[in-house]
């Protein structure tokens, strides 16, 4: 059975620039450096999927951040296809991934100094965490959350019924 969550695979246009993006705008911390994988180990593993799969990858998170990080993935021989406009956060499949930061005021203003552009106004507070959403240049989505209650994960910061 599942026993834990790993990582979020995000698909971007060119590792080297998000790479960039990630570590410099939002801070997070490159745990392993851009590899490009090709040959059999890789078409063994997803070339059913993708025939003739070449894939580069780097992982990224924060320090102490175990199997919980975000790996950034591009496919130099699939380039793959930007968002379309018509697309919707309630779209089936990938939806956004969660980030938690210590002071989400002073987070979203140093995000915003550098060009960050967060699809919220303001701040919001649901069952005890305080939220705004950003995209990345691809158009990823990411909730920036601070726990109300630092000692507990975000999923139990509310501790009456649900809302």
């Amino acid at each position: 059975m599942i026993s834990g969550l790993a990582h979020t695979g995000v698909c971007v246009p060119n590792l080297e620039d998000a790479v960039a993006w990630y570590t410099g705008t939002l801070g997070l911390v490159l745990l392993s450096p851009p590899v490009r994988i090709e040959g059999r180990a890789i078409e063994a593993d997803m070339g059913e999927m993708i025939p003739g799969i070449v894939l580069k990858a780097a992982i990224l998170g924060v320090h102490d951040s175990g199997d919980r990080v975000l790996e950034v993935l591009e496919y130099p021989k699939h380039p793959g296809r930007p968002k379309s406009e018509a697309w919707s956060l309630t779209d089936h499949g990938y939806s956004h991934v969660g980030l938690l930061c210590e002071d989400i005021t002073a987070t979203r203003a140093r995000l915003e100094t550098r060009g960050v552009r967060f699809l919220t106004r303001g701040t919001a507070r649901i069952t005890q965490l305080e939220t705004a959403w950003f995209e990345d240049p691809y158009g990823n989505v990411f909730i920036l959350m601070e726990k109300s209650a630092k000692q507990r994960p975000y999923y139990r910061q509310w501790v009456g019924k649900h809302p």
